[in-house]
């Protein structure tokens, strides 16, 4: 489980409980969509950071620390009347290795959060719920590297 100061993140925030099953891809983000590219969430406390790749094919690859993992993702194309975009993940691949927290991820784990976007593009923030009450980030736009 990736944390931040004791804050589980995107792939075990909401959902702690893996649930593998079969099923087919979700469908590919907008090309435009603001979450594709490469974020990068600094973890000082634990003197770590993690890189998200979201690609135009609804696929993220994640790095923190030795973990290396892959899952598909879905994401609205525009945001809820709240200004949160629902985001559903569920974990492909793993090397099996050890994330930032220690914790080694399980594929088939499947988490739903909700991003709230900074109005510049270049932060966002990833929530429990639609509220801005249990969420961690700021996750920061990597600029000047391929997704």
């Amino acid at each position: 489980m990736r944390v931040l100061a004791g804050f589980p993140t995107l792939f075990a925030v909401s959902l702690l409980a893996a649930a593998p099953a079969a099923s087919a891809a979700p469908p590919a983000p907008a090309p435009s969509h603001p979450i594709l590219g490469i974020w990068k969430l600094s973890l000082p406390t634990l003197r770590c950071s993690e890189t998200y790749r979201f690609r135009g094919d609804g696929t993220t690859l994640v790095t923190s620390a030795e973990e290396v993992s892959e899952s598909e993702f879905s994401i609205p194309d525009k945001p809820s009347d709240k200004g949160f975009y629902k985001l559903e993940d569920r974990i492909v691949k793993d090397n099996g290795k050890k994330d930032c927290s220690g914790e080694i991820m399980k594929v088939g784990t499947r988490a739903t959060n909700f991003v709230r976007f900074h109005p510049s593009g270049g932060l966002f923030l990833m929530c429990t719920d639609e509220s801005m009450e249990a969420c961690i980030g700021p996750f920061e736009r990597v600029e000047g590297e391929e997704a």
